[in-house]
């Protein structure tokens, strides 16, 4: 599964609408040209809207082949309520496409996890800390930030500078509730106790409600481990 994963990539600011978009695109019910006239609408010049295709193809025209059947049920999910589930499938389909966009989540939900901000200047410490103080690692986790704010998880205040949580968004449905918990997991790539998997930082703008346990009980994509007393895990079935 990690072969193929890219260790740098998201470097372009993607706007949400793009995102609903490219989504409608996957899922039949709009043309693949409403995508670029969206694009040249936006007065994007040429090698930026290449550059930015290739991200949206990445996350969900074109996702890669390991990555399709999981795509493939998040447009099923969307076509129940394309409204309302276009940020925060895109969210669960960042974090496992693009393993940088999954580090800047995790950073910004662990260091605003207490008082619910943190600012910009650890955000790009820390992350040049694993990538490399490069021109690259700064511009793209600034790309990252900017599109989590775009998306609505974050507001960048103080020029910038300051980075607070907006409001988090409950997830009341089920199936979509396993389908983040799959995002989780493949973000990871290793199994999760079941009473850890909710508080993850990488999903901070996510909360998950419901009895996780016996969602995953029931998946065919989630296995449940019991691990000793009071102890159960959550792992990826092998077949996925």
């Amino acid at each position: 599964m990690t072969s193929a994963t890219p260790r740098i990539g998201f470097d372009r600011f993607i706007d949400l609408n793009w995102l609903i978009t490219a989504l409608r695109v996957r899922s039949g019910s709009v043309g693949a040209d409403r995508l670029g006239e969206l694009l040249d609408q936006d007065a994007l010049g040429v090698a930026a809207k290449k550059k930015t295709r290739t991200v949206l193809n990445r996350l969900w025209l074109e996702p890669r082949p390991e990555l399709a059947a999981f795509a493939d049920r998040g447009i099923e999910i969307f076509r129940e309520n394309p409204d309302a589930y276009a940020g925060t499938l895109s969210w669960g389909m960042a974090i496992v496409a693009y393993p940088f966009f999954g580090q800047v989540a995790e950073l910004v939900g662990r260091l605003s996890s207490l008082q619910g901000d943190c600012t910009s200047a650890e955000i790009h410490r820390r992350m040049s800390e694993v990538y490399g103080e490069r021109e690259g690692t700064y511009r793209m986790t600034n790309m990252v930030l900017q599109s989590q704010a775009n998306w609505g998880a974050i507001r960048r205040m103080d020029h910038g500078k300051r980075l607070v949580r907006c409001e988090i968004l409950k997830v009341t449905e089920d199936r979509l509730a396993e389908w983040l918990v799959e995002a989780v997991l493949r973000s990871i790539n290793k199994p999760l106790s079941v009473t850890l998997i909710r508080s993850m930082p990488v999903i901070f703008p996510i909360v998950l409600p419901q009895a996780l346990a016996y969602i995953a009980s029931r998946s065919t994509y989630l296995e449940l481990r019991s691990e000793g007393p009071g102890s159960q895990l959550v792992a990826l079935r092998s077949a996925f």
